[in-house]
């Protein structure tokens, strides 16, 4: 099954350099259906646990669990830490999908970090 913009994956996110966002983790595929279905690398938001400091962050997004998305615990988009991933090697699960409402406000947080207006 192709992925999805918008899907909630599990991505091994190691090896790391410096302060990239490490482990396995949630993350939400950005890039559009037609790479989704045509490529192995997809760019994907990372997701990290929530605090009041991050989601102050102008580019990040709180994103709250619920059945579609299948997250544990209230999380962030780091729209920052945005990163391509070759999905055959890095995907450890599927998890779920975010609502229209989280992905757009992840697009917005993207605009931000790009400068696009």
């Amino acid at each position: 099954m192709p992925y999805k913009r918008g899907e909630v994956i599990d991505i091994n996110l190691n090896p790391v350099k410096g302060s990239e966002t490490g482990k396995t983790r949630p993350c939400v595929i950005v890039t559009n259906n037609v790479y989704n279905a045509k490529l192995p690398v997809l760019q994907v938001v990372p997701l990290t646990e929530w605090s009041e400091k991050k989601g102050r962050i102008l580019s990040n997004v709180t994103i709250e669990p619920d059945e579609r998305n299948n997250l544990l615990k209230k999380s962030v988009a780091d729209c920052l830490q945005c990163r391509p991933v070759d999905i055959r090697a890095r995907l450890v699960k599927r998890r779920g999908v975010l609502d229209a409402k989280s992905l757009e406000k992840i697009d917005q947080g993207l605009k931000v970090v790009f400068g696009i207006a």
